[in-house]
């Protein structure tokens, strides 16, 4: 089993997530985090076999999609099954390093950085719509043209691979810590990222990214829902 798990996961995702799973089991659960640990990976092969094909590592996503995979298979192992809340922090701080490192030398608040930003939004939504040419069961994304006058940038998605999966396993709670993170990653960056919803608790996730200084950024504030996603709605 952990020669099949290591020879999947490896082409799949970083595999730095891997050891920070491991170091959140340790700090957690002391000399139980091993057992847990052999008890996730075989959720994951569990998981994973009932996935549809959604590409493996050619997806584009791959990271997003199989590394939720191993949030949705730690939650499911976790033998205290605290409110998935209580992990949000190490979920954002595991998906979105690289958004904490760009955020050195991009801020969404300078005209250059949204454009250059909106360009590999759009080269993603291209990539996303050649792969569900593809893979039909993965990210359908709609990308709006870019407002280069007042520096938004929009595209959503009318279908999550993740979503779907939650919704199949009654794993809807922890899909949250997932959805979540984008907000913390555009924080970083020095943005502001304005979502209304998402595709588990709507029909679509829609992503409005302006800088944090932006005037539209000051007319919404970001609230948790009653299913734990956190949302924007515009200030009364």
């Amino acid at each position: 089993m952990q020669d099949e798990f290591e020879k999947l996961t490896g082409k799949l995702y970083p595999k730095v997530y891997d050891k920070r799973v491991r170091g959140f089991l340790t700090e957690r659960y002391g000399a139980d985090a091993e057992r847990i640990w052999q008890e996730i990976k075989k959720k994951y092969l569990e998981y994973y076999r009932d996935l549809p094909d959604l590409g493996g590592k050619d997806n584009g996503h791959a990271s997003a999609i199989y590394g939720g995979l191993l949030v949705f298979s730690l939650y499911a192992c976790l033998p205290d099954q605290p409110p998935a809340e209580e992990l949000q922090e190490f979920v954002q701080t595991m998906f979105m390093r690289p958004f904490m490192i760009l955020g050195k030398v991009i801020d969404l608040n300078r005209r250059a950085d949204m454009r250059l930003i909106n360009t590999v939004f759009a080269h993603a939504g291209k990539r996303d719509r050649k792969d569900i040419l593809k893979y039909p069961a993965g990210f359908a994304n709609v990308t709006e043209p870019y407002d280069a006058e007042k520096c938004i940038s929009r595209y959503s998605f009318t279908q999550c691979p993740n979503a779907e999966f939650a919704r199949a396993h009654d794993l809807l709670h922890v899909l949250p810590l997932l959805c979540n993170s984008d907000f913390y990653g555009i924080e970083q960056i020095h943005g502001r990222l304005i979502r209304c919803s998402t595709c588990g608790n709507g029909t679509i996730c829609d992503y409005c990214v302006v800088g944090s200084d932006h005037s539209l950024a000051k007319e919404y504030e970001t609230i948790r829902d009653e299913n734990g996603y956190l949302v924007s709605r515009r200030r009364q």
